[in-house]
């Protein structure tokens, strides 16, 4: 169960996901040196428009994808903050697919415990909406961008 998982943030501390309760969250995994990195200036925009309202945003770096995530720890949210100014939760880096993925991806990539998917992220900036229930609702891949009208809708459906 989603509320079940607990996660690493860049800063060391666990993150309960039990605090995520009654929150729309959107889970992304990211990297620094990516195409698609300026989806984070977009992810930063939905948060500030959305999170009075009750979506999270939550950034999973991960160094598997051409090695776009060169970065460690706390100089991942010194780029994302610099660059994009993301106020967002950001964990620490791990793996979101394969043998050693993280908790988190082990849900969201495991129709058994999901009850939704199965795909794992092809590449960085795999977008995973989760509801207020904890149920996974909807993956956008990492084309479609996080103003698309189709996950905006999606958080908007969701939040209501």
């Amino acid at each position: 169960m989603f509320y079940d998982l607990k996660a690493t943030g860049i800063d060391g501390k666990t993150v309960d996901f039990k605090s995520l309760k009654g929150k729309t969250v959107l889970i992304v995994n990211t990297a620094s040196k990516c195409g698609f990195t300026p989806q984070l200036k977009d992810l930063q925009a939905l948060y500030e428009k959305y999170q009075p309202k009750g979506l999270e945003i939550i950034a999973f770096p991960s160094n598997q994808f051409m090695g776009q995530e060169p970065l460690e720890g706390g100089a991942i949210a010194e780029f994302c903050e610099l660059n994009f100014k993301t106020t967002f939760p950001i964990m620490q880096k791990s793996d979101v697919r394969g043998n050693n993925k993280n908790e988190v991806f082990k849900f969201l990539t495991d129709k058994k415990q999901n009850g939704k998917n199965s795909q794992q992220p092809w590449w960085n900036f795999w977008k995973y909406l989760v509801d207020k229930n904890g149920n996974l609702v909807d993956v956008f891949s990492s084309l479609t961008k996080p103003t698309d009208k189709k996950v905006i809708s999606a958080i908007e459906k969701t939040l209501n």
